[in-house]
């Protein structure tokens, strides 16, 4: 379970990181900013004022939200229970833990421990973000199943 959530937390960070890079440079025309306040839970309010790549504010970000989304991987793939699923029950458990994602990092834990996108993008663009995260997750069983 552990290697197949390796794969699926890596591509919902790849995914995650791209649609964030791509709001953040429409939003801000820096496509770092967004990644650079998500290290605010270390670095504080300044981390949101970067807009630069850097390896102290945009390297911290990015290993934060590795590991943020290999843990939502883990629960991911733990409602699968090493099934196959189908292209349907991949995107609506996506979906589902894309959305225990959100509850828990903007209305459970405290304002230091959020993501940090906030800071640097229009509310809006949080459900683009969590689509992405949702997509990410579901993307090996989507891609698998097309081999079949």
């Amino acid at each position: 379970m552990l290697r197949h959530a390796l794969l699926s937390g890596t591509l919902a960070a790849a995914a995650t990181t791209a649609a964030a890079s791509l709001l953040s440079r429409r939003a801000t025309g820096s496509p770092a900013a967004a990644l650079n306040a998500t290290s605010h839970f270390l670095w504080g309010e300044r981390a949101g004022r970067r807009d630069s790549y850097s390896l102290k504010y945009t390297a911290v970000g990015a290993l934060a939200n590795y590991g943020a989304f290999i843990f939502w991987a883990v629960l991911y793939e733990a409602l699968g229970r090493g099934k196959h699923r189908s292209v349907a029950q991949a995107l609506f458990d996506g979906a589902a833990v894309s959305a225990t994602a959100y509850v828990t990092d903007y209305h459970l834990v405290p304002r230091r421990l959020t993501p940090g996108f906030e800071m640097r993008l229009p509310r809006r663009s949080l459900a683009a973000i969590y689509a992405a995260l949702a997509l990410g997750l579901a993307a090996v069983n989507i891609l698998s199943s097309e081999k079949r």
